[in-house]
């Protein structure tokens, strides 16, 4: 009996993987629910277990619902439409300097909001710019794809941008001042290489010369408020006053974190208050935020957990034990190359959501040194964050990209989206991981 639940735990897992990489505009938190529901009927996931899984995943999910209202904010008050303006007039009819800045913009959207988020702010917004300009297809892709890989890999630095990153923080005990002193500049340096990389591919791309945006063309309820706030001479101002805010709240969980004061309520009580001034200068309630806030990524979330606390309860995590420990306890070195190769394998297998779950459940098993668990943990979110991107499945971040860009009439298949990332993800991922264990060699 016990092997024919394990084996329909097993089957669960590969199908709701199969179903989310070949529907993915069907919402995956169905097939998560209906994944976790069946593991659960089978007894390899108790009511305990569910208590447990609850208390892991409940602060990563409200702070990363915290910052997605920040975003819906930022919408409200026509701050995207704003942000292609500047990108435009900044760019001064330089493909080349545009190609620098939109990959600037993308990852301070992730660092402001998370990489899912930025995902879908970005990509409207260049959609939107390189439309406006009247670019050809192939001119476009250079924009797009580096946008997106940026866009994505940013949520490395630091854990607040990636829901299944504070997740795992949670499970190997390890804070965000902490996760972020190790990791910050090692993975910053490697989304720098990632950049030059994929501007030398570009290069003959990119158009030397924009054509000249005559009139923005905003989409159906895209442009800025009339009437508002958002029309006087201090928009700009007012603009920059509103990110100076976002920017404190980000701090601020990073200060909440060193002293222990929980990031979840920080980032609740940082939300609220945009919310508040919005209300203020815009007159909105924050009623609409119940039905525009993606409450589906809590659900999958906690779905596709379930799932994977399935798949340690039959005995997965003790097989990965069993073949890696021995490996990983060699060196600093060892363990950051092994387990990001490892992590960037099975996020392109089975998306990198389960993959860095069931990772780092592994590793807090392997009876590990508090140093070789946190490169090791380190490492794995390397490959699950910036490996993953090798292939389009590989996120559910690059998953809604691919639909985002076809609904806007781009088109852009596997074969030469993978033309770009086989060259540049590796490359990217192997000088990451080295950087990261001398970085940590060097801070301590």
């Amino acid at each position: 009996m016990h092997d024919l639940m394990a084996l329909i735990t097993v089957c669960t897992f590969l199908l709701t993987i199969g179903f989310i990489l070949w529907r993915p505009n069907i919402n995956e938190a169905y097939p998560a629910t209906v994944g976790a529901f069946i593991v659960f009927l089978t007894g390899t996931v108790t009511f305990a277990d569910l208590g447990a899984i609850t208390e892991t995943i409940g602060g990563a999910a409200i702070t990363i619902m915290a910052t997605i209202v920040m975003a819906i904010v930022l919408e409200s008050f026509g701050f995207f439409n704003w942000a292609a303006e500047i990108l435009t007039r900044t760019a001064r009819g330089s493909g080349i300097r545009l190609f620098w800045l939109t990959n600037l913009f993308c990852f301070l959207m992730t660092l402001f909001v998370n990489n899912d988020g930025s995902i879908l702010i970005t990509t409207p917004i260049l959609l939107m710019l390189l439309k406006n300009m009247g670019l050809k297809n192939r001119q476009k892709i250079p924009y797009l794809l580096s946008g997106a890989l940026i866009a994505t890999a940013s949520s490395a630095p630091i854990g607040v941008s990636n829901i299944v990153n504070l997740i795992a923080l949670k499970i190997v005990d390890m804070d965000l001042y902490m996760q972020t002193a190790m990791m910050f500049v090692p993975s910053f340096l490697g989304l720098l290489l990632l950049t030059v990389l994929l501007f030398a591919m570009f290069y003959r791309t990119l158009p030397k010369k924009l054509p000249a945006v005559k009139k923005w063309h905003f989409p159906p309820g895209g442009h800025p408020l009339k009437g508002g706030v958002l029309n006087t001479e201090n928009r700009g101002k007012f603009m920059r006053n509103v990110l100076i805010f976002i920017f404190c709240v980000r701090v601020s969980l990073f200060v909440a974190s060193y002293i222990h004061f929980p990031v979840s309520l920080m980032a609740v009580i940082g939300s609220a208050a945009l919310l508040g001034w919005r209300w203020i200068y815009l007159k909105i309630p924050p009623l609409d935020m119940v039905k525009k806030t993606p409450w589906y990524i809590l659900i999958f979330a906690f779905g596709m957990y379930v799932i994977i606390y399935g798949l340690k309860n039959i005995g997965l995590t003790e097989l990965l034990i069993h073949y890696l420990q021995p490996l990983i306890s060699g060196s600093l070195l060892h363990a950051s190359v092994l387990m990001g190769a490892l992590m960037t394998i099975m996020s392109n297998l089975f998306n990198n959501h389960p993959a860095l779950m069931i990772g780092t459940l592994t590793l807090t098993n392997m009876g590990l040194d508090p140093l070789t668990l946190k490169v090791s943990y380190l490492a794995s979110v390397i490959g699950s964050d910036i490996g993953s991107l090798l292939l389009p499945i590989g996120t559910l971040a690059t998953i809604m990209w691919m639909h985002i860009i076809r609904k806007g009439g781009v088109k852009l298949n596997w074969g030469e989206y993978l033309k770009v990332t086989i060259i540049v993800i590796p490359v990217t991922v192997l000088a990451t991981l080295v950087m990261l264990t001398y970085w940590v060699y060097w801070i301590f």
